[in-house]
């Protein structure tokens, strides 16, 4: 059991004044019981109202607007969490394929979740799971060795991908960063018939090591008979523990994007994140980055579709 105090700031900055700007934003917390907020404060430019609704993947979303001119968009959290992870029932865990199969057979959602994206490399995919699949072998297992297989085969790297990098991309140049891992590891174990899902959320370990210390950061929920959703962590090779803080869930990075939207104008954008996350021997760790939005698109409207940002494009 931990308590983070995590302080996450999104800052847009026009060239020129812009207006009717519409947002979508995924930063709240995701209700589940491995975790307990005890405060979140959003506080966003212009205070506009922020309608509050769930998605199809249990996310809680929100939806706003703000109308008038504006050079500037900030849109900050202020999160208390507590984390109660509980592993006993994933560490019994013996559950087959053959469990699995009729769970998924009568769960659509579930069942959404076990198709593999259509990529060029799909051999190279099937070669990967060749190399550690043996008969009889448990569901917690293979996802264990799928997720070592990337540790130990692929570098961790900053700057050299980003949000529209496929599968096949990080197949050829073997590095990349935890969304790109996460990714990889979805299109594993979705071969294999294994329900998985996108997290994004914050990883917050006190210096010990784990890639993305203290900020932002994606990983991998499994379905496993028996226990339920089970978090596993390819970047850092482990299930998750109460180090990971959920934001929300989708069948990919696009459905659990922290914001996304458009706006009325031809002004570039420049994007700024800032992280800290406070932890409860008083050590604080802190974070900005600029991120490079390569993609701002001018529509026939004169409107910008703001590229979908990715906290995890950071780490």
């Amino acid at each position: 059991m931990s308590v983070f105090k995590i302080h996450h700031i999104t800052k847009y900055h026009y060239e020129q004044p812009i207006v009717e700007s519409v947002n979508e934003i995924r930063i709240f917390p995701y209700q589940s019981v491995d975790q307990e907020v005890l405060q979140h404060d959003l506080i966003i430019t212009s205070h506009p109202n922020v309608h509050v609704f769930k998605d199809y993947w249990g996310n809680k979303v929100g939806f706003f607007n703000i109308l008038e001119p504006h050079q500037e968009l900030i849109i900050e959290s202020k999160l208390t969490v507590r984390t109660i992870i509980d592993l006993s029932n994933l560490e019994a865990s013996i559950s087959g394929f053959g469990i699995l199969s009729k769970e998924v057979e009568d769960n659509f959602q579930l069942m959404e979740l076990t198709k593999p994206d259509t990529i060029q490399s799909q051999e190279q995919i099937q070669k990967i799971l060749n190399s550690f699949i043996v008969k009889d072998q448990s569901i917690k297992v293979v996802i264990e060795k799928a997720s070592q297989y990337i540790f130990e085969n692929f570098t961790y790297t900053k700057g050299i991908t980003n949000i529209e990098t496929t599968i096949d991309e990080i197949l050829a140049h073997k590095k990349g960063v935890c969304q790109d891992f996460a990714h990889l590891l979805l299109q594993i174990l979705r071969t294999m018939d294994i329900p998985c899902r996108y997290v994004s959320g914050y990883i917050c370990p006190n210096k010990n090591g784990m890639r993305g210390e203290g900020a932002t950061h994606a990983w991998v929920d499994a379905w496993i008979p028996g226990v339920g959703w089970c978090g596993i962590d390819p970047t850092n090779n482990t299930w998750v523990n109460n180090h990971h803080v959920k934001l929300a869930v989708g069948r990919n990075f696009y459905d659990s994007s922290v914001v996304k939207g458009t706006y009325k104008g031809a002004a570039r954008q420049d994007l700024f994140v800032f992280v800290s996350v406070g932890y409860e021997d008083g050590h604080t760790f802190e974070e900005t980055n600029q991120v490079l939005l390569d993609k701002q698109e001018l529509d026939k409207s004169n409107n910008i579709k703001r590229t979908a940002m990715s906290i995890q494009q950071q780490q």
